[in-house]
């Protein structure tokens, strides 16, 4: 039995036999002559055929994330830039599949050069092309194998038009060699509550049909199962889904010390029924605003909201304010283009350059918040210093918002996030992105995941600063990046005194369930002994041997 290892990003346990994603179409030599009309009409009805083929998916999905991504793609597939370049590459002699190959090749270079969130969206753009190309010569569409029996999903790297697809009762499992904990096919695998690991690059090697079993908490991949160790894989997982399909209430330790169990949201369809949860600890409002060329109306951005605290009535929503800027850019917002996108106007910073875009959704949160009973929370991201979340507190209740915080993603700001709290009711730390600006490390540079682990000494230690400060201001502190869905992490979290955790909601249950089989003080001493640990795999031990 062989043992691989990734990075696991959507937990769970899974086993079966695995089938590869079906490959992309091969590309035909390239004519020596072409029509150019019959080649740019060829090309837009594959555009067409995409299209409505997306379009479908996106009405037929269950989840609004997963609809929400695939809307996306096809706004990406009928972009006029995209249509241009093609027309350029077809009157420069290139038949329209050699043209579209060549169209998106320059799209892919550019978001691989910006970094952040458009260097995860490059396995869109190679799902689009190959889609593409398929629509020009008629073929297949490339996608998810049937073989007819429960298997382990295993590709280079999935795109949204595949994973938001997936039946969680046949896909047991997804295993990708690319990919991150914020690609898409991470926070989809998440959302459809699939184990999956990424990263993980021998897993190409295996061949179909070998028995694997994953571990998406852990990253761990075996290969070369036999049939009674993955059917003994299998028989745990659904005794362990089933016990925790019971849990309900609110969140707290065995000795009875709260911690509020949120939901991570894009909009009110991402409340799955079925699952408890108290309240919703991030809103991402971005979802609103991608892909437009002008920004949402107030009229349209008061609809979305109240959807949102409607279904919440006397339940906390933690509103958080556009996080867009270089790294997920928004034409509207018309920003030079910058050096290092991570490292320049984004999330809060937007305000400097359009401050109508921030003071009109303020008042539309407010207009909304008005006409419900939801306890609406606003926080702005991408803080750095206090006077920016003393600026950002002032202005939310000139709207009328009266409980006002900031997320901490920044190093200077959980370095003095007592000063920050001076002004503010709340903070919510966001580990994704605080671990990429502590170790310097880019979240989807897969040699580098070792440094953007949640357990790393130093990254524990700044999230223990700013649960201190919060205790001494006698404020909220929570954690709000998915490292909160970690049952293990999660107990470390409580026991340096954060007070809620916002995760997917289908994490929840698992987090419920760790946190009421331990006490207050043992989550302290778990604590205690993560900071005093040297490695991150000497933390997890002092909580899991």
């Amino acid at each position: 039995m062989a043992d691989l290892q990734g990075i696991g990003v959507s937990p769970g346990r899974a086993a079966g036999p695995v089938h590869r994603l079906a490959p992309p179409p091969p590309l035909p030599p390239a004519p020596a002559v072409i029509d150019i009309d019959a080649e740019r009409s060829r090309a837009r009805a594959a555009v067409a055929t995409v299209t409505s083929a997306l379009s479908e998916r996106a009405d037929a999905a269950a989840d609004a994330t997963a609809a929400e991504v695939l809307r996306a793609q096809v706004l990406m597939a009928a972009d006029e830039t995209l249509l241009d370049a093609v027309d350029t590459a077809i009157d420069g002699g290139a038949d329209a599949p050699h043209a579209f190959v060549a169209a998106l090749a320059e799209h892919r270079a550019a978001f691989e050069a910006a970094g952040g969130y458009l260097a995860e969206r490059v396995s869109d753009l190679d799902d689009l092309r190959d889609r593409l190309v398929a629509a020009c010569l008629g073929l297949p569409m490339p996608g998810v194998p049937s073989p007819g029996h429960p298997f382990i999903l295993v590709a280079r790297d999935l795109a949204p038009a595949d994973t938001a697809g997936l039946d969680p009762s046949v896909v047991l499992g997804l295993i990708t060699a690319e990919g991150g904990p914020t690609s898409h096919t991470a926070i989809l695998a998440r959302t459809l509550g699939i184990p999956a690991v990424v990263r993980c690059g021998a897993v190409l090697d295996i061949a179909d049909g070998v028995l694997v079993s994953l571990d998406g908490s852990s990253g761990a991949v075996a290969a070369g199962l036999s049939d009674a160790s993955a059917k003994s894989v299998n028989d745990a997982q659904r005794a362990l889904l089933d016990r925790r399909s019971a849990s309900a209430g609110p969140g707290a330790t065995a000795d009875g010390h709260p911690v509020a169990l949120l939901a991570n949201i894009g909009s009110a369809r991402d409340l799955p029924a079925g699952v408890d949860v108290e309240g919703v600890g991030l809103f991402r409002t971005e979802l609103l605003y991608l892909d437009r060329t002008e920004p949402p109306s107030f009229e349209e951005q008061v609809a979305a909201y109240q959807q949102v605290f409607a279904a919440l009535p006397g339940r906390k929503v933690v509103v958080r304010t556009l996080d867009a800027g270089a790294d997920k850019p928004l034409p509207f917002l018309r920003l030079a283009d910058e050096p290092n996108p991570a490292l320049g106007i984004r999330g809060l910073r937007v305000a400097r350059a359009t401050p109508a875009v921030l003071d009109t959704q303020l008042s539309a949160i407010a207009a909304a918040a008005a006409a419900s009973t939801a306890d609406v929370w606003v926080m702005a991201p991408m803080v750095a210093t206090a006077a920016e979340a003393a600026a950002f507190a002032a202005s939310c209740r000139d709207h009328g918002l009266r409980t006002a915080g900031v997320m901490i993603e920044v190093p200077a700001a959980a370095l003095r996030a007592g000063t920050v709290l001076r002004d503010v009711d709340f903070l919510s730390i966001g580990t994704n992105d605080l671990s990429q600006y502590t170790f310097a490390a880019d979240r989807m540079c897969g040699d580098l995941a070792d440094l953007l682990d949640p357990w790393q000494p130093a990254l524990i230690s700044l999230i223990a600063a700013c649960a201190t400060a919060g205790r001494e201001a006698g404020k909220p502190v929570g954690v709000c990046g998915e490292s909160a869905a970690d049952p293990d992490f999660a107990l470390v979290l409580v026991g340096l005194g954060i007070t809620s955790l916002s995760m997917a909601a289908r994490s929840i249950p698992a987090v419920r369930e760790a946190l009421a089989a331990h006490t207050h003080d043992e989550c302290v001493q778990f604590a205690k002994a993560a900071l005093a640990a040297d490695t991150p795999t000497a933390a997890r031990a002092a909580v899991r041997p």
